[in-house]
């Protein structure tokens, strides 16, 4: 069964879950903004998604600019920030057994369908 975290205010994750949906493809939903993250868990989901934390950063959320924009941060750093801000995970994050993807665009998810 696949993962998504999820934001219900997102569109492009509402429209990822109408594509599992559609497929037919069971999933649960996190809805990480209400069950954050622990740095453990973001680790993890980095690691599967084979990407430095720089990349799961949303960049153009306020929150990002008023504090943290065009400031040097090492990986635990962005990690804690992460955890601290989840308004910043990128979204939809779809996760699979061994393998996760940002479905953004939403075919992105298809890597993971059986």
């Amino acid at each position: 069964m696949l993962t998504i975290y999820h934001n219900p205010r997102c569109g492009k994750s509402r429209d990822c879950l109408a594509f599992l949906d559609e497929k037919n493809i069971p999933y649960q939903t996190v809805l990480y903004l209400k069950e954050n993250p622990n740095k453990l868990q973001l680790q993890e989901l980095l690691q599967k998604l084979d990407i430095p934390a720089i990349d799961l950063i949303r960049k153009n959320e306020a929150v990002w600019k008023e504090k943290f924009s065009n400031q040097q941060f090492t990986e635990a750093q962005l990690i804690q920030i992460l955890v601290e801000y989840p308004i910043l995970i990128q979204r939809p994050i779809v996760v699979g057994i061994e393998k996760a993807v940002v479905a953004r665009p939403v075919e992105n998810c298809t890597s993971l369908l059986p």
